[in-house]
């Protein structure tokens, strides 16, 4: 993959409003309880590696986490004035199945630029267990040298009281684990196929590892 030297690099400030809206509706429908968020770099790019069982966890993370984050969404989201407002808080468009160098290019601008990229490693919502993951999170992080972040967000879609499908029950608990960084590369700085199937196979161990344990922590 080669990244698009001339896709634009989102804004922080517009990522910061973001985060300020989602503070308030996260906390306004639901009940986060945070933890680990300390072992957020405070400074320099990082990748958030998100489970994605629910609808809600890409905004439940952008508005609890302690840095603006940008996050890669699928381009289908990015419809009418939804699209136009998910541009302006700094979130990049994306699409799933293809080799899409504009949002390439962007992503590894947000972590050149020392901010923060968030990614669903999964692909697309689903048991949240980081069972599968794809390639892209590995090339990221090895192409930038970011560190990564694994982040568990843990909340009941099996209770009633939903009024969505794949939401939480509203003012239920969620739970938002934060893990410690770790790098995903070796050392040897290699990008050849193999050293990213390598990458996926260790960024795979250190998510699970953290799932179990944000589980055996939050009783989940």
């Amino acid at each position: 993959m080669t990244a698009s030297p001339a896709a634009p690099v989102p804004s922080e400030k517009g990522a910061e409003v973001g985060r300020r809206i989602g503070v308030g509706l996260m906390y306004g429908l639901w009940r986060p309880r945070v933890l680990g968020a300390w072992r957020v770099p405070a400074t320099g790019p990082v990748i958030y590696a998100v489970n994605h069982a629910h609808n809600i966890d890409g905004p439940m993370v952008m508005g609890v986490a302690p840095r603006p984050t940008h996050f890669l969404i699928k381009k289908e989201a990015f419809v009418g004035p939804l699209g136009r407002f998910l541009t302006g808080i700094g979130q990049l468009k994306v699409d799933r199945h293809s080799t899409d160098r504009a949002a390439i290019g962007q992503a590894l601008g947000v972590l050149a630029d020392g901010g923060v990229l968030g990614i669903f490693p999964e692909g697309t919502r689903g048991e949240g267990d980081f069972a599968s993951l794809r390639a892209g999170l590995a090339y990221f992080a090895v192409r930038s040298g970011a560190p990564i972040v694994p982040v568990a967000v843990l909340g009941s879609t099996d209770r009633p009281g939903r009024l969505i499908k794949a939401l939480p029950p509203l003012r239920s608990r969620v739970d938002v684990v934060f893990g410690d960084p770790f790098d995903a590369g070796d050392g040897s700085g290699r990008r050849t196929r193999k050293a990213l199937d390598e990458a996926t196979e260790r960024i795979q161990k250190q998510l699970t590892a953290h799932l179990e344990n944000a589980r055996r922590l939050t009783g989940r």
